[in-house]
């Protein structure tokens, strides 16, 4: 239940926290609370996935991606994620949990996020998401330009292609 108070805070928080590019990093802060635990109790694998649910709708909100993304009827579709955990957060913890668009390419959006707790790192991941309509997906590079005008198609880092590539291996 208390995911949908976070979600809650994070949207409203968004109407007047500063707007940002979508190449920006969105910092949000949280804490480790009970029901966030497993049985090690530390915050729970599961939960980091729904926590950077926040984080990525922090960053569409700010950014004026949900305006576009409503004035052409588009969604939003994760594809695709690959975490690496590094430190438990025990409960109670204060955390940090950075959003940032790395790149896109043909189909897809690319997504870094880093989770941040007292003790340093505690996990990374990257998503691969879209922009759909009607079932189809959407070239994000347009939209993008609608959003953050100047947005370049930088190159995306090797890893992140070669993720994509083990990615698409899943599909055969």
């Amino acid at each position: 239940m208390n995911l949908i108070f976070r979600l809650l805070a994070v949207i409203l928080a968004a109407w007047w926290r500063p707007r940002m590019r979508m190449n920006e990093t969105s910092e949000l802060r949280f804490r480790v609370w009970p029901l966030d635990l497993d049985l090690n109790l530390h915050l729970t694998n599961s939960r980091y996935l729904s926590l950077m649910d926040l984080g990525r709708t922090d960053l569409i909100l700010r950014s004026g991606a949900w305006k576009e993304m409503r004035r052409q009827r588009l969604g939003v579709v994760l594809a695709g994620s690959a975490l690496r955990f590094r430190r438990p957060l025990a409960p109670f913890a204060r955390f940090t949990l950075a959003t940032k668009l790395i790149g896109c390419d043909e189909r897809w959006l690319y997504v870094m996020q880093v989770v941040s707790g007292p003790d340093g790192l505690a996990c990374t991941a990257v998503m691969r998401a879209a922009f759909v309509k009607k079932g189809k997906l959407v070239p994000p590079e347009p939209v993008l330009q609608a959003v953050s005008p100047g947005f370049g198609k930088e190159a995306l880092p090797a890893w992140v292609a070669e993720w994509a590539e083990v990615e698409a291996a899943f599909a055969e």
